[in-house]
């Protein structure tokens, strides 16, 4: 009897030891998965920052949003333009997707035409109108072909409102003189 007390023993002792086995390498299964996807995280984290080309953010100043930032044509620098009283003509917002490769970033731009004096209000205001979806347009096309350096600064402001300045005096007025003064912005915000 002793022997069959001594296998019974045995036998209830090593369904025991497999247990103990199996949980370790179960155990140590999990382990191994953790540590692989905290791994391939990080991997895919730093890889998202590498092609998004920085770690940090760039918008546009916020003191530049409160403020409308004049320009000045220098076709118009002389004192009798400046001295004349002209109109304000205002567009309706535009947002344009950046030209940021790997990162989506989205500029949005209100403007306000300064017109000259010399034309009067209500034609002006006509022409505009019929004018103002191909003004738009080009706005759009323009400020999608920037990048987020292009845009930072007051001296690159200036440039962007010249090109606007130009632009639009050659598409309103091919054959005459540019009537539009000014571009102000009303609002210059990049997300």
């Amino acid at each position: 009897m002793a022997d069959a007390d001594d296998t019974k023993e045995q036998e209830d002792s090593e369904p025991v030891k497999k247990d103990v086995k199996t949980s370790r390498g179960g155990m140590l299964q999990w382990i191994i998965m953790a540590v692989v996807v905290v791994i391939f995280a990080g991997a895919g984290f730093g890889l998202g920052r590498l092609f998004a080309g920085g770690s940090t953010p760039k918008t546009a100043e916020p003191s530049q949003e409160d403020q409308p930032t004049l320009t000045e044509n220098p076709k118009a620098n002389d004192s009798t333009t400046d001295s004349q009283e002209g109109w304000i003509y205002g567009l309706e917002p535009v947002v344009a997707c950046l030209d940021e490769p790997g990162v989506t970033r989205y500029i949005r731009a209100s403007l306000r035409l300064e017109i000259s004096s010399e034309l009067d209000q209500k034609q002006g205001t006509a022409l505009l109108e019929e004018k103002k979806p191909i003004l738009v347009n080009w706005l759009s096309i323009y400020l999608a072909s920037l990048k987020i350096d292009d845009i930072r600064g007051e001296r690159n402001q200036k440039h962007i409102q010249l090109q606007i300045l130009d632009a639009f005096n050659e598409k309103l007025f091919p054959d005459a003189k540019p009537q539009i003064r000014k571009i102000l912005f009303k609002e210059f915000v990049a997300q």
